[in-house]
């Protein structure tokens, strides 16, 4: 197949998966004046994309034999398996020459083992697990991380910039995912500051909104404390991303840094403050409440 870059108005897009943050990313490229297919395991969370224009599909199956670009967006490796190689899944059923585009946080191996059956099969696959949450999903200002063929990438891209601003192709299939265990690694041991710098100011009669005046454009700013530390201070932790999501990651960064021999004492204690909250009913909180950990 010839590899046209840009979408044309025979494209179908198909999308698996809509939840917190996958609903707006299906959003925008229905946005856009796309066909787009429509398939989630609770149908309601397909409700609002259907009134817009969204065509919902009953299967995996029935969507594979209609789209041209599939992305994927589930919750675990094991539903990501299942999408992609179940007998009703979409290897089985997609067309030759389909895209596929795996948004999912999987395993670095699983992306390989998809990558080489599609091409298997004349098709192409990528992992391009994102980072940006809620917010980031909402506003199209996901970062997106991608690995597979280069040539695959740059056909798939004007769709990948409906959802994202910051596309990095990263490397052969994998790479996308082996960089978002970087940027779980990174985000893991920095909530753990966030919060307790939260609570420090609160404890030493600050007032933490002021506080984070100064010191979230310093040398101590990042993502997180601008963006979950006020939901924080607010008693809010309302799922951007879910505990359980986020354990789910660190256990597979866990597991890529073990295989390569390398110790992560910073990824290890968030972990087990991740667990020990998810043993305390707050799996399907926000990563914020790391928070009341402390309260």
């Amino acid at each position: 197949m010839v590899h046209t870059n840009g979408l044309n108005e025979k494209t179908v897009v198909g999308f698996i998966g809509l939840g917190v943050m996958g609903k707006s990313m299906a959003g925008h490229i229905l946005g856009k004046g796309h066909k787009v297919l429509v398939y989630t395991r609770t149908k309601e969370k397909a409700s609002e994309l259907v009134e817009n224009g969204a065509i919902w599909k009953q299967s995996v199956a029935e969507l594979a034999k209609e789209a041209n670009i599939v992305i994927t967006m589930v919750g675990y490796p094991y539903d990501v398996e299942e999408v992609y190689l179940a007998e009703d899944g979409l290897l089985a059923h997609a067309k030759e020459g389909t895209y596929f585009i795996d948004m999912t946080t999987s395993t670095p191996s699983l992306a390989s083992k998809i990558y080489k059956l599609a091409k298997q099969k004349g098709m192409y696959a990528l992992d391009a697990p994102v980072s940006g949450g809620d917010v980031g999903a909402k506003e199209a200002r996901l970062a997106i991380m991608v690995g597979g063929d280069e040539h695959v990438f740059e056909a798939c891209r004007p769709i990948l910039e409906i959802m994202g601003q910051n596309i990095v192709y990263q490397g052969p299939a994998g790479s996308g995912q082996h960089t978002k265990m970087c940027n779980q690694i990174a985000i893991a041991s920095n909530m753990i500051g966030v919060a307790e710098a939260m609570v420090y100011a609160k404890k030493s009669g600050l007032d933490p909104e002021t506080v984070l005046k100064s010191i979230s454009s310093g040398a101590a700013g990042s993502w997180s404390l601008s963006n979950l530390a006020p939901r924080m201070i607010a008693d809010n932790f309302e799922p951007g991303f879910y505990i359980k999501h986020f354990i789910k990651d660190m256990g597979i960064a866990l597991e890529e840094a073990k295989a390569m021999g390398m110790k992560t004492p910073g990824l290890e204690l968030a972990k087990e403050m991740y667990d020990e909250l998810a043993e305390k009913g707050e799996e399907n909180s926000g990563t914020q409440a790391i928070y009341k950990l402390w309260k």
